[in-house]
Parts: structure tokens; C-alpha cells; sequence
């Protein structure tokens, strides 16, 4: 997948078992398979629990800090089961606009899976960007879908993912 350049970066300590404040869920239906490989490598690698949540069975590695949630099938339930968990300063994996805003109301933390970070300052801007697109095929016009994951937006995830696994190792 490419990914071994990206996971390179990614912190090499360990984070002492039960310090950790930072908790990682990873909205696990549309995450790519090579972005969930570096949080897998970053969990070992640092200690730090990831979660993935989704209403289809997704493979994990064994390990003590990797888990899976399978929530029923509907519409927003993997989303509404992230958002009941999620703590103030934890990080959620997602792609999904509305989800990480709800994730930000609560004092979380939202990256998506090509290397962005939602901010308070960002994430009215995207929603209503989603929201005109949304209107845009409603009305028939095809918007297209996005690009391909690059090798760029793998970086920009996994640099911006041992940003905030750093400072989250500098909590100790």
C-alpha cells in the first residue's frame, strides 16, 4: 500500500500503559485500508488505544490496543456511537463533515483521512460546502467523488497523526 514512508514517521517511544490521556476512534466504514495500517503501527508503536467503529466486521490486528465496535446497520449509527463515546481531547478518524463537527462540539478532535484537520475555525465552512454539494446532486448535476488517496494525503495524515501523538506524549 505504500504506507511503510508514512508509518516511518510516527513516533518511536512507548507511552507508559495507562498514562495515555489521548484516545483514537476511527470511523472505520470508509477509512481506507492504508490509513488504517499507520493508526495500527501507531497504536503498537505508541501505546495508544484505537478504536474502530463500523456496521460491516472489519479485520484488526491482535493487540492489546486495537478494538472494533460493530454497531447496527442504519444510517448515522456508526457516527452517533462515536459521538457518545468520544471524550474532550480524543481523536476521531473521518472523512465525515457532520461527524466531525459534533466531534469538535465536544471538545474532541477530528482528522481526516488525507491529512486535515477540522477545526472550530474550518468546520462551518465544509458543512456548508457538503451542504451545496449535497444540493447540487439532489438537483441531478453529478458533482463527481473525490480524488484517490495519494501518497501527499498519506503524508499529510501521518504527519499531522505524529503531531497530535506527540503532544499528546509530552501529557505523561
Amino acid at each position: 500500500y505504500g504506507s511503510q514512508d508514512a508509518v516511518a514517521l510516527l513516533p518511536k517511544r512507548k507511552i507508559k500503559q495507562g498514562i495515555s490521556l489521548l484516545k483514537i476512534w476511527v470511523d472505520a466504514d470508509a477509512c481506507p485500508v492504508v490509513i488504517k495500517e499507520i493508526l495500527f503501527k501507531a497504536a503498537e508503536r505508541t501505546g495508544i488505544q484505537v478504536t474502530l467503529v463500523a456496521n460491516q466486521p472489519v479485520r484488526i490486528p491482535p493487540s492489546r490496543f486495537i478494538s472494533f465496535v460493530q454497531v447496527a446497520s442504519g444510517f448515522d449509527v456508526a457516527d452517533n456511537e462515536i459521538v457518545e463515546r468520544v471524550e474532550a481531547g480524543d481523536l476521531v478518524i473521518t472523512g465525515d463533515i457532520p461527524l466531525a463537527a459534533d466531534v469538535i462540539e465536544k471538545g474532541g478532535q477530528a482528522l481526516n483521512p488525507r491529512g486535515e484537520m477540522y477545526t472550530t475555525e474550518n468546520i462551518k465552512a465544509r458543512l456548508n460546502i457538503r451542504d451545496f454539494m449535497d444540493t447540487l446532486r439532489g438537483s441531478g448535476i453529478d458533482t463527481g467523488g473525490p480524488p484517490a488517496l495519494s501518497q501527499g494525503d498519506r503524508k499529510a495524515f501521518a504527519d499531522n497523526l505524529d503531531r497530535l501523538l506527540a503532544k499528546n506524549a509530552g501529557k505523561e
